[in-house]
């Protein structure tokens, strides 16, 4: 077992005509569940009470460090010196799509790096949709307008 005939990164090999060990991907080739990964990705999924428990669940785990547990900035990251993130409070935040902070979120911004790794994409729908109750639960006349 210790000694086994393989090919190792980059060698090169007497068996195909162009030398190499590794072949190309054919054309039109997707890792398995590429597809249905790109489908999640387009559209949020519908608003329940389980998706908000998602959201806040990861939330915590992967936004509050940095963004704080109501999504002012003020995590105990920012706490030891890192710059502040914006507040999700703020009109620009309100205002912006929730395709936004899932982009945000799969690509990183400005020092924030990516979760793409990290992060579901339904998780990552399920954090944006506990970011939209955060913000929420500072306008109580526009939730209560939108309940009726």
């Amino acid at each position: 077992m210790t000694q086994q005939r393989k090919y190792t990164t980059y060698q090169s090999s007497d068996f195909w005509a162009d030398g190499a060990s590794a072949r190309p991907l054919p054309r039109g080739a997707s890792a398995q569940h590429d597809l249905a990964r790109d489908a999640s990705a387009k559209a949020p999924p519908a608003m329940t009470a389980a998706l908000l428990k998602r959201g806040k669940d990861q939330f915590t785990v992967f936004c509050s460090p940095c963004h704080g547990a109501s999504g002012d900035g003020d995590g105990v990251i920012v706490q030891r010196g890192f710059p502040h993130p914006p507040s999700y409070h703020s009109d620009d935040l309100r205002s912006a799509p929730a395709q936004h902070f899932f982009e945000v979120i799969t690509n990183g911004y400005g020092v924030m790096y990516s979760y793409a790794s990290r992060i579901e994409p339904a998780d990552r729908w399920a954090i944006v949709a506990y970011i939209r109750a955060l913000q929420l639960s500072r306008q109580p006349a526009l939730a209560s307008r939108k309940a009726q």
